[in-house]
């Protein structure tokens, strides 16, 4: 480490508050973001089975758009958090985001030249700004004390609300704006889209200085060359381990539960007589759940331990899906409290598995950890979505309800496991 280097580690060191105040930057610049980012994700999305199916002139292929942003985000996922851990946050999360944005522009491309194999291979890149949305939120907890963590977690996602709420109500601006430049209308939300990733990108690229993961970095390192540390490392390796693989097993599971009946929930009600009005306000509930109590949920987290509110997120989603199971079909009360609870389950599972998380691993292999992770959450929504249709059709909503709350209920016998270890 160079004395300059080395001098101004020193100085964050000696001073909490510049610390403190580092911290704080940082939380901000990357909520700023993550309100471009939301809007990116959110536009885009609402409109992307729409577009596949005007330019292929069926529904049969709708749902290949969700697939690729799927697919695309996994690969990014893993790609962003090696760039992050060899280079930075900045770098890692700015070119994620831009590189999502290049991919929102070869959309609207696309639809100009009516260009499915374009169409298809852009959505994939688009899947880049996925990733990165879901990944900016371990940025904030780099500086954060172990206290401080899920709270840093959370600010970040209720920020992601405020740009995810706005960019599906800009859908239609958008597509008369894009009639109006001579592009298909379905086209005009990755306009919004390609600008707000782009963006996200520049305010990390530009304000995210210093890099909050390079400091922890330099930090640790810093500790271990001039404290005396407690050499305990074989078992704080072992306990880490179990940290990570607890903290992986409940993101991932409360993912499968809730994409799964959240996929299904839409076709349940319309088979059942609901108009996309009703499916409308019960699916805004459930996102609304999923992402508002975040705040709350980061101060439990912080308060309570990452244990009692994975616990809890079990027992919430459990009972989201014995609601959703045996509410009665023509019961929208009962609907809207049942995705509520699905989407509060989901956000307690997210945060506290993040805690559990950024807890386990060591600043010097966190980032690339971290990215290997979200490549399995993002499988896992997949996994979910995929496997919910073949469910209903040879079964009932019922029977994935059920099983989904079933499932979700193993996270108690997990979280036991490694309290015990």
């Amino acid at each position: 480490m160079s004395d300059k280097a080395r001098d101004s580690i020193e100085s964050y060191i000696d001073s909490p508050e510049k610390l403190k105040s580092l911290y704080r930057r940082v939380l901000f610049v990357v909520s700023l973001s993550q309100i471009f980012g939301g809007a990116g994700l959110a536009a885009g999305v609402t409109v992307g089975a729409l577009l596949a199916q005007q330019m292929l002139g069926t529904d049969a292929y709708a749902g290949v758009p969700a697939a690729l942003f799927t697919l695309g985000s996994a690969g990014a996922a893993l790609i962003v958090g090696r760039l992050s851990q060899r280079y930075g946050r900045r770098t890692g999360l700015s070119t994620g985001f831009i590189v999502g944005g290049l991919g929102a522009i070869g959309v609207v491309i696309a639809a100009m030249m009516s260009s499915v194999i374009l169409l298809f291979a852009s959505l994939l890149i688009y899947g880049a700004g996925t990733a990165t949305n879901l990944q900016a939120r371990y940025a904030g907890t780099d500086l954060a004390n172990k206290k401080q963590r899920a709270t840093a977690i959370s600010t970040t996602m209720v920020m992601t609300t405020f740009g995810a709420v706005a960019g599906p109500n800009l859908v239609e601006v958008m597509g008369e704006f894009a009639s109006f430049i001579g592009v298909p209308s379905l086209a005009g939300p990755f306009i919004l889209s390609a600008t707000a990733f782009i963006l996200a990108g520049l305010v990390l690229l530009i304000m995210l200085r210093p890099d909050p993961l390079d400091i922890a970095n330099r930090i640790a390192a810093y500790k271990q060359e001039y404290e005396c540390v407690n050499k305990t490392e074989s078992n704080d390796k072992a306990k880490n381990n179990r940290g990570l693989m607890v903290g992986a097993m409940v993101m991932v599971l409360t993912q499968i539960v809730m994409v799964a009946i959240m996929t299904m929930t839409p076709v349940h009600m319309t088979q059942h007589g609901h108009g996309l009005a009703e499916v409308g306000i019960v699916i805004g509930f459930h996102i609304g759940a999923m992402y508002l109590p975040s705040l709350i949920t980061g101060v439990l987290v912080d308060k309570v331990g990452t244990t009692a509110m994975s616990i809890a997120s079990g027992i919430t989603l459990l009972f989201a899906g014995l609601l959703a199971a045996f509410a009665p079909s023509d019961s929208m009360i009962l609907l809207v409290i049942a995705l509520s609870l699905l989407g509060l389950g989901w956000n307690f599972g997210l945060i506290s598995g993040t805690a559990q998380i950024v807890d386990s691993t060591d600043p010097s292999k966190r980032a690339k950890t971290q990215g290997t992770l979200d490549v399995f959450i993002a499988l896992a929504g997949a996994s979910g979505g995929a496997l919910s249709g073949m469910v209903v059709a040879n079964t009932s909503y019922t029977t994935l309800s059920l099983s989904g709350g079933l499932l979700a209920l193993f996270l108690i016998p997990v979280i036991i496991w490694w309290r015990k270890g």
